[in-house]
């Protein structure tokens, strides 16, 4: 099953990395385990294993805590770059959506 992009992702590719940071900046209020990041962000374990360790030695990502056998991860707001790429995806995601209902409006009005 294809899951659909978000505004992200069309703009910027369609990459795991990307993948993975999208679904982390959707949910950053929550923690999430590897295998959960894998699924829900559409990527392989594998995949994700080739460059987890480089988000976390770069500080894009923390780990929170360990529940069982399960370290939990989320995005390290207190990171300044972190903070500088949560302020361009919600740009983004803002002037992308105002060009949307820009055209969605325009076509009302024409119709």
């Amino acid at each position: 099953m294809e899951q659909k992009k978000s505004i992200f992702l069309r703009t910027f590719g369609d990459t795991p990395i990307l993948r993975v940071l999208d679904f982390l900046v959707t949910h950053r209020r929550y923690d999430y385990s590897m295998t959960d990041i894998s699924i829900n962000a559409g990527v392989g374990y594998t995949t994700l294993k080739s460059f987890w360790k480089e988000l976390i030695n770069k500080d894009i990502v923390k780990q929170t805590r360990t529940v069982g056998k399960a370290k939990m991860y989320q995005l390290n707001r207190n990171n300044p770059t972190v903070n500088l790429f949560l302020k361009l995806y919600n740009t983004i995601v803002e002037k992308e959506t105002e060009k949307i209902i820009g055209k969605k409006l325009l076509l009302t009005k024409i119709n």
